[in-house]
């Protein structure tokens, strides 16, 4: 329909004629046998005017096709037309500015970690090392005092090591899904091939979910470790399983297409019985028996725990730490994210899986930069407590993106109603979650590296 001779009055509008128009034009082009492009457009001269609803309008609809040949345009290619058409707008110079703004943060970030604290590090390194004893004890302060307690392993050890194992595995699996569409090995425009090949490498990839997991744990003393095989299997599945069973029972229910379909389920139960557990267990007995169980510490730990001050400034506290955590890996990527979203819950195809890969490579060394300066500010007043810490400072981006889909849900996506309201937020806090777990274990281990960095280079008695 159009409208003509509007005219805003005390804000109504008046003089206003509605069109429909009956007629559409489809062009088609072919290569060969194949249908290489289309496009639709109407006949304006062919339009009804249906402003008056008082009485009905008897209307013929009709349509017309043309055909012509397209050589110069493969198959393959097809998609091309598309970044020309205005539904989707060439914004390629936009992608560009989204990874130009990721690389100036990270050289910012990059910055700041080589001048600050290197610096501080090297003049603490220097204080340590040329005090005698007796000074020792009484000048030392900071990171250096609670060498003692910083390798205490943390509470709940199971479900860290569960949880960095499966970190491990998403971040695995992502980078070999983006590596495969850009190769173009898995098709990104036919539908529901994106999904597929997310659930099949997930279960290929299980190994190094159970292999990561129990690793670490043995190596904090764990006992039961066939406990965190069955955590590790069950972390990411399970809210999987859960969100699925209430958006599918849902679409069931509004005899939506959207649900799948029974074959469909059962081949993905097949998968994770026969294939994705198995090799979870499979890991997790090879880290057992051959990977080894000695954690190394650069430093010994004391048998009684030391007192944690408890009055710190605002800006160094666990809620004001967590925001900025979160928050300048998030602006990174937000432009990106944008067209993202788009793509998933929108009209928009999205092709540019080389800049996708760039952002992501981006967003986590960002992550991990910045969960390493804040975990030395955390080391600086004292606070040993920084293994489940890092890993919440890492995930907190997959906070932040879930944050980011209520704006977009109610500001951009058009959406309404328990359906699309249950699929969309029930399958981004899936998302969300895979992001918390994949940088969570980024931020940790880049967290250790640095720890054991810094503690291996001091005197300790």
């Amino acid at each position: 329909g159009d409208a003509t001779d509007e005219d805003l009055v005390m804000g109504e509008v008046d003089g206003t004629k509605t069109f429909l128009f009956p007629h559409l034009h489809f062009v088609l082009g072919f290569n060969g046998d194949q249908i290489v492009s289309t496009k639709v457009t109407t006949d304006v001269e062919r339009r009804v005017d249906i402003s008056d609803t008082s009485e009905p309008i008897e209307v013929a609809f009709s349509y017309s096709v043309e055909w012509f040949e397209e050589p110069e345009l493969a198959w393959k290619d097809r998609l091309s037309r598309y970044a020309e058409s205005r539904f989707v707008p060439p914004n390629f110079e936009i992608h560009w500015l989204s990874i130009i703004n990721s690389i100036v943060l990270v050289l910012l970030l990059t910055a700041f970690l080589t001048i600050i604290l290197l610096r501080v590090l090297k003049n603490d390194f220097s204080r340590y090392m040329e005090l005698d004893d007796e000074t020792l004890e009484e000048e030392e302060s900071g990171w250096k005092l609670i060498h003692g307690d910083v390798f205490r392993f943390p509470q709940h050890s199971d479900i860290f090591c569960a949880a960095v194992g499966t970190g491990n595995q998403l971040m695995i699996l992502t980078l070999f899904h983006l590596t495969l569409a850009l190769l173009n090995i898995i098709s990104t425009t036919r539908r529901g091939s994106i999904l597929a090949g997310v659930v099949v490498l997930y279960c290929l990839t299980s190994f190094v979910g159970g292999y990561t997991a129990v690793r670490l744990y043995r190596q904090m003393n764990g006992k039961n470790w066939v406990r965190c095989i069955l955590l590790q299997a069950a972390l990411f599945p399970a809210p999987v399983v859960t969100v699925f069973l209430w958006v599918n029972s849902l679409a069931l229910a509004h005899g939506s297409t959207s649900a799948l379909p029974f074959t469909a389920i059962l081949t993905v139960v097949a998968l994770y019985v026969f294939v994705s557990f198995p090799l979870t267990v499979f890991g997790g007995i090879m880290a057992k028996n051959y990977a080894s169980a000695d954690f190394d510490a650069p430093t010994r730990t004391t048998k009684v725990a030391r007192e944690i001050p408890t009055e710190v400034p605002f800006y160094r506290g666990r809620p004001f730490q967590v925001v900025i955590a979160g928050f300048l890996p998030f602006s990174a990527i937000y432009i990106e994210l944008h067209y993202i979203f788009a793509s998933m819950w929108g009209h928009q195809i999205y092709t540019l899986f080389g800049i996708l890969f760039l952002a992501f490579v981006l967003l986590v060394i960002v992550t991990s930069f910045i969960t390493v300066a804040l975990l030395y500010f955390q080391l600086a007043r004292e606070d040993y407590r920084w293994w489940w810490t890092t890993y919440v400072n890492g995930g907190m981006t997959g906070v932040f993106i879930f944050l980011y889909s209520f704006y977009f849900y109610f500001q951009r996506s058009g959406m309404n109603g328990v359906l699309q309201g249950s699929f969309y937020f029930g399958y981004m806090s899936i998302v969300s979650l895979a992001f918390f777990l994949m940088l969570g274990a980024a931020g940790f281990q880049f967290s250790m590296v640095f720890v054991r960095y810094i503690y291996s280079r001091i005197k300790s008695d």
